[in-house]
């Protein structure tokens, strides 16, 4: 059995260069929005698993690919549930959840910002 905890704090620099997020499925609205991850559980195919993931500033869409539990801890962000219209903004220590299949309009307000999530496919 391991604890770990979703430390505050955390920056792009502490965490491994992933690409793009179109190499992960989105689509680029704004910027050159590059993607930076570190998995704290499993791996990203498993059915859970859990990570540190962040970006750079910029805005882009995805359809979400499972369902997600987050929370902030670097930076802010706007995301747009496309389904609904319902638009939240997010800063260090704010979280949410969103099912498989949600399309998410996202803006990274901050220079970058980093979520840890939980993830079950």
């Amino acid at each position: 059995m391991t604890l770990t905890a979703a430390r505050q704090g955390i920056q792009l620099s502490d965490l491994d260069a992933w690409g793009s997020v179109a190499d992960m499925g989105s689509d680029i609205l704004e910027g050159d929005v590059k993607a930076f991850g570190k998995m704290t559980h499993g791996a990203p195919t498993d059915a859970v698993s859990s990570a540190y993931f962040g970006t750079t500033k910029g805005k882009f869409r995805m359809v979400y690919p499972f369902d997600e539990q987050a929370v902030i801890v670097t930076g802010e962000i706007q995301l747009t549930d496309e389904s609904t219209g319902q638009v939240s903004r997010f800063k260090a220590g704010d979280a949410w959840f969103v099912t498989k299949g949600t399309p998410v309009l996202w803006e990274v307000l901050s220079e970058s910002f980093v979520k840890h999530y939980l993830a079950v496919a």
